[in-house]
């Protein structure tokens, strides 16, 4: 990677949450001197499901004309509330479809997207649209969340499972933490699952892990803060989704780097879930992006 960030994608569907992300955007966009493009996705009508009468088709379009257009006046009166000049792109189909192709034909290097609610069952089966945009964008993804306040980013939070990409989460986070001057915590979840082991033996795999974190290359002349940190949980994104709750981290830098395409499929990466569940901001890196 050489600069991180030069142009940012912001998906919005004009809800609050999507407001929320472009205050993070712009963020970014200021830090990394970074333009933003704003996107807004119709849902496509699909034709073939209907009638083919032209009348029908007609009034589709209509329909859709109309959609576009007050898509169009919302942006415009974005722009006056903020007071900036914003160039966008309205367009139509399945929105995860379209940010992804969007993102490719732009040759954006960031999308930033809301996280909209979702049931139990929604996440398992389907998974919201910033999880199926990460399977197949070509460019991480910022997902952020709804919260009060100006957005921060000073606790930048890494979990790590010592694979061998995972040096691309690394590279990422430091050049996030350059850009906003923040410190950076490396945690590894040690996953007990179901079950249950003697306090001594729980100190001594506690131990070796964090001896193991410590043996790990830093990067010369290194003059941002690291931590290290090792946490005990039923499993990795409960883990690391209550420890960035508890210790306040404003951004969680993670990717599905080590998933296989079949276990994303059917049970959803440890980023998927993390994303489903946390409260924080996450920087969601993906596979395509771990073979930089």
């Amino acid at each position: 990677m050489t600069d991180l960030v030069n142009k940012i994608l912001w998906a919005t569907d004009f809800s609050d949450e999507a407001q929320e992300a472009f205050a993070y955007a712009d963020i970014f966009a200021k830090t990394f001197d970074a333009e933003v493009l704003g996107l807004h996705v119709i849902p496509g009508f699909s034709p073939e499901h209907y009638q083919s009468a032209i009348v029908v088709i007609d009034e589709l379009q209509r329909r859709m004309d109309h959609m576009k257009s007050v898509a169009a006046e919302r942006f415009e009166s974005f722009q006056k509330a903020k007071g900036k000049k914003l160039e966008y792109i309205i367009k139509d189909g399945n929105a995860a479809k379209v940010i992804v192709a969007t993102a490719e034909e732009l040759e954006v290097d960031l999308v930033v997207i809301g996280r909209k609610g979702l049931s139990a069952i929604e996440r398992l089966f389907i998974g919201n649209v910033a999880n199926q945009v990460l399977r197949h964008s070509p460019v991480p993804i910022l997902i952020t969340k709804k919260k009060s306040g100006k957005p921060r980013f000073k606790k930048i939070l890494v979990p790590t499972d010592f694979s061998d990409q995972e040096e691309v989460e690394r590279d990422y986070a430091w050049k996030l933490a350059k850009g906003f001057d923040a410190d950076i915590t490396l945690l590894h979840i040690l996953e007990l699952h179901d079950y249950e082991f003697p306090p001594r033996v729980l100190d001594e795999m506690m131990d070796s892990v964090m001896k193991k974190l410590k043996r790990r290359k830093r990067r010369e002349k290194e003059d941002i803060k690291i931590t290290e940190e090792v946490a005990r949980a039923i499993d990795a994104p409960v883990g690391i989704v209550d420890y960035a709750d508890t210790h306040k981290t404003d951004l969680i830098v993670i990717s599905t780097c080590t998933q296989s395409k079949l276990e994303r499929f059917l049970l959803g990466s440890t980023t998927e879930k993390v994303i489903s569940h946390s409260h924080i901001p996450i920087f969601a890196i993906p596979p395509v992006s771990c073979k930089s």
